[in-house]
This record gives C-alpha cells, structure tokens and sequence, in this order.
C-alpha cells in the first residue's frame, strides 16, 4: 500500500483574512454562488467585500442540514446560474455542503469558516445525513479545496463553545492517527499515513494542550491573541491535514454511533467527539497517565466526560447499544482499531468511561 496524503490548495488566517475573498473568487472563477449559514448570510455576507452585481455573485442560505434534497436544490441553482466557484460560509455542515455541492459541478470551492468548530474546511471528504440529523455515509470529493480563508476576528468574535467543540474534535486527531499507525490502517486518502501526516496530528494534540485554556479565555473575551491565532490553526488546519492524512478510528466512529440517538443532536459534533475520544481510550487500554491528561484537558475546556454531559442516560442500555451497533457497522473506521471490536466492547468501554468521568467531578 502507498503513503497518500492531501492538503488544501491555499490556507490563508489571520484578523481580517475575509479581504482576500473577492481576490480569490476573481481568481478561480467568473461567476460564485455564496451558501451561508443564516448567520453568516446576515452579518458576514454583507460585509465581505462581495457584491452580487460588481462580482456577479449569488448569495444562498442554508438550509441547515446536509442532506441529499438540500444538495439537489444547490445544484439546481449552479446549474440555472451557470456559477463557476461556490464559496462555502458558516460551520461544518454548511462548509460540507457547499464541498459537495461543488465536487458534483466540477467546479473549485473557496471555504470560510466562521467558527473554528470542526476540521471540516480543509479536507476534501465531507458528511451526509439524513434531514433529521442521522449520520448517514461519508462523501471524498476529487480534491480538497481550492482555498480556506479562516478570519481570526469572526472566529473571536464567535461563542466560545464553537471553539471549544473544535478543540473536542482535534483532540481526537493523534489519538486515531496512531491507531491507525499502528494497524496499518487506510487513512482518508486510501492509503497509509506519511511522516508529515503523523508529525502535524502530533503537533495538534501538542497545541491544544499547550494553547487550549489561553484560547479560550481569549475567545470569552472575543480577542484574536496568540494562542487563539494557534489554536485555531490547531482546530482547522492541523487536524484537518492530520484526520485526512493519518486516518480516524474510533472517537469519529463512536460520534457516528451517538448520532443514532436523539437526545445528542442538542450536542455539537466536537462535543460527541470528545467523549468518543475517551470512549477509546478505554475501549484501547490506554494507559493511566493519558487518561488523567486527556480527562483533565477535557474538565478543563468543559467538554464533555459522561454520557449525562452528551444528554444520555447510562441506564438506557437498549439507546447505548443501538449507538454501540451503528459505531461497529461494517467497514466503519472503529475497526481501525487492534484486536476484535465488537458492540458489547464499545458499550462496555463507554459505561467505562462515564464512570471515570463522574469520579473527576
């Protein structure tokens, strides 16, 4: 099997990067459509330096769930308004959405994340659910994008929880990455991770530990410092690089799992994420030491440590197993782990892990 890894093709951050769009859209193409997150739409479209008439853009909002009816309606609209780069505004599921959206047209995509919430904006896979939120299957696009432009001072500006559930979803980043090292694991690219894919995934892990409390508390005071500067790079480049490069195990696949259930939809995807982080740690025996760092990080950033900080209730057996089923279904990426996985092990080791959450309050 051959190392693979990809990149996007521009990475451009920094406190007023948004300047650099209408550039970037004269660059890949004549004609944009826009798809921007209702918020996105009312405060960062407006002021982006884009204008439907003097940049012939068309502005999209929407429509909150990336599922197949919304990707027939864009594409519908690209196809009507001849559109030649899509720029994708807002969170992960928008950010996947114009991904998609685009990879099906042929034509390049432009992303602007406005939270730092996921390591969506740099890959070129994306995920498909069901219009009631039901993680349904993942989407590789033929390349990753063309370019992401990250503004640190819409990120600051944003809730703090956003940062925190992209912190949630990087801390995952090295622990699959070595698991996937380990077993000769494909990685997102079909292949086996390079040294450059392992080092950056390490490199994330290390940021956020080092960086993590200082960002947070810059972003609860709405300021770009330093440490934020890092941790959002942390959040959407180095994890971005490192999932796709390196490959995902079993924190994403027991997100995936808990997508089954409905009580977790309240959550975002980083929050589910980082208790499927510590799910894994004790469904692959994790030592003692990375446990009391990875359970202090979490209390820390207030992500979640039990199953009642996702909106479960341990005692639901029947919902954590039907949670445990969808995380094992065949070929999902928790079989990247050593040895046998099997349900009964993934609902073990998440009663485990509540428990061990529970103790450190």
């Amino acid at each position: 099997m051959f190392k693979k890894a990809v990149f996007p093709g521009k990475y451009i951050q920094g406190a007023g990067a948004l300047k650099e769009l209408p550039a970037l859209i004269s660059l890949f193409g004549a004609r944009a459509l826009v798809l921007a997150s209702p918020t996105a739409a009312k405060t960062i479209v407006p002021v982006c330096g884009i204008h439907e008439e003097t940049n012939q853009a068309f502005i999209e909002t929407f429509g909150r769930e990336c599922c197949e009816k919304e990707l027939v309606r864009l594409a519908k609209v690209i196809e009507k308004n001849r559109i030649g780069v899509m720029i994708g505004m807002g969170g992960g599921k928008t950010i996947d959405t114009a991904k998609i959206a685009a990879d099906r047209a042929n034509i390049p995509v432009i992303i602007v994340p406005t939270i730092a919430s996921t390591d969506a904006p740099c890959s070129g896979c994306a995920v498909v659910y069901s219009e009631n939120g039901v993680h349904e299957r993942e989407y590789y696009q033929k390349s990753n994008p063309a370019a992401v432009v990250v503004d640190t001072g819409i990120i600051a500006a944003a809730p703090v929880r956003f940062l925190v559930a992209g912190m949630g979803d990087a801390l995952a980043t090295w622990f699959e990455a070595e698991s996937c090292r380990r077993t000769q694991s494909k990685n997102e690219c079909g292949g086996l991770s390079t040294m450059a894919g392992l080092h950056l995934a390490r490199l994330c892990y290390d940021t956020l530990l080092a960086c993590g409390a200082a960002a947070k508390l810059a972003c609860e005071h709405q300021v770009p410092t330093p440490a934020l500067e890092r941790i959002v790079e942390a959040n959407i480049l180095l994890s971005g690089i490192g999932f796709e490069s390196s490959g995902l195990a079993a924190a994403h696949a027991i997100h995936n799992g808990l997508t089954a259930l409905e009580e977790t939809n309240a959550y975002y995807h980083g929050e589910k994420v980082a208790f499927g982080v510590l799910t894994g740690l004790h469904l692959t025996g994790a030592s003692p030491e990375v446990m009391r760092t990875v359970y202090g990080f979490c209390r820390e950033m207030g992500l979640p440590v039990t199953l009642a900080d996702i909106g479960l209730d341990k005692r639901d057996r029947i919902g954590l197993r039907k949670a445990a089923e969808k995380t094992c279904a065949p070929g999902a990426a928790v079989h990247h782990e050593a040895g046998d996985i099997t349900p009964e092990r993934v609902l073990h080791a998440m009663i485990a892990a509540d428990a061990a959450g529970q103790k450190m309050r």
